[in-house]
């Protein structure tokens, strides 16, 4: 408990202290009755006494997903097929049955559809405990607590976001940007070298054909996230009738900067990273000096996310730290709902 805190609580004590032993010299019977109603109106605290109310924290962890990866909403949502937050079981109805024109043959065979399964584990995602020293909960003139936990969700968030785009990139139709030759753009950073094909807006119209030619719904739920290095050139392709068109469609409220060939189209920092040869690297993996970034294109229903378990570890007036401890758990998953890979589009540079 914070200083502040403990005083306030001292004084209102002392004060009801005070009016119960005033009241039993009327009664005896009145502070009984004080207690009584007392105990009715006033909270008990729950498991996080003096420190942060877990169930809340829970919500904002959903928030800051969602606030920050804003991508993550426009995916089929499995969360509510997860078991014990930590399994994912889907079912999967059978085939349909067939029709026949002009029936000849009687009786018809009846056949028993068989209904199926999906089943798949979440990965757990932590962060490295955050010490908070009780002088500094004394004296900073901003909440640290706040601070620091908001940037716990910040590097969470975006890792579980990484890896959801490598998993759902794993099964996806690869296809090659065909603009003209453009210079890395991460040379000093990564040391790459050499040149990469730019994404022309026309490579997003042949995306379009062939989700048209795979037969992926043109239902207005077809995504790509653009690699903010790769978007530059997209962007100085269009023509200033198509510019204009792409703009009209601006939803900063949901993460959309434009719409174009039937696609929302969204941005990010750094979205896929592949080898020379097309491979989709792994998380964490540095960008080699052959490596190409890539783009994602995907339809809503082709791909699910689901969220499991969320957790706030926090250990308050810890007496070996003299402070506070918190860590932040999240159990996270997704994969791609058809196993052709159609309707899920990594968009490497050429």
């Amino acid at each position: 408990m914070k200083p502040v805190n403990f005083i306030t609580g001292l004084l209102k004590l002392m004060f009801l202290a005070f009016l119960i032993g005033a009241l039993a010299h009327v009664s005896p019977v009145i502070p009984f009755a004080v207690l009584v109603v007392l105990s009715c109106i006033v909270p008990v605290p729950n498991n996080a006494a003096y420190g942060i109310i877990l169930e809340t924290w829970a919500k904002y962890i959903i928030g800051r997903f969602f606030k920050d990866n804003q991508f993550l909403k426009n995916a089929y949502d499995d969360s509510d097929y997860v078991l014990q937050g930590r399994i994912v079981h889907v079912p999967q109805i059978g085939g349909k049955p067939a029709v026949t024109k002009n029936r000849s043959v009687f009786p018809a065979t009846a056949v028993r559809r068989t209904d199926t399964e999906v089943l798949y584990s979440l990965d757990e995602y932590t962060t490295d405990p955050s010490h908070i020293p009780n002088i500094d909960s004394i004296h900073l003139s901003y909440s640290k607590q706040d601070s620091i936990l908001g940037d716990h969700m910040s590097v969470l968030s975006e890792l579980v976001a990484d890896d959801m785009l490598i998993k759902w990139a794993a099964n996806a139709t690869v296809v090659y940007t065909t603009g003209g030759p453009t210079a890395v753009t991460v040379p000093a950073v990564t040391g790459q070298t050499g040149t990469r094909l730019g994404f022309h807006h026309s490579d997003l119209q042949k995306l379009m054909i062939k989700m048209n030619v795979d037969n992926i719904p043109k239902d207005g739920e077809r995504y790509i996230m653009i690699d903010d290095n790769m978007f530059d050139y997209f962007y100085t392709s269009l023509s200033d009738t198509s510019a204009k068109d792409f703009s009209r469609f601006n939803d900063a409220a949901h993460g959309v900067i434009g719409r174009l060939h039937g696609f929302n189209i969204m941005t990010r920092s750094s979205v896929l990273q592949a080898s020379a040869g097309g491979a989709i690297a792994a998380l964490g993996a540095a960008l080699g000096a052959t490596d190409k970034l890539a783009s994602f294109a995907w339809h809503k229903n082709s791909i699910a996310f689901a969220m499991g378990d969320k957790q706030l570890f926090q250990d308050t007036n810890n007496p070996l730290y003299y402070g506070d401890i918190y860590s932040v758990l999240v159990m996270g998953g997704g994969r791609v709902r058809r196993g052709d890979g159609k309707g899920v589009y990594a968009v490497l540079q050429g």
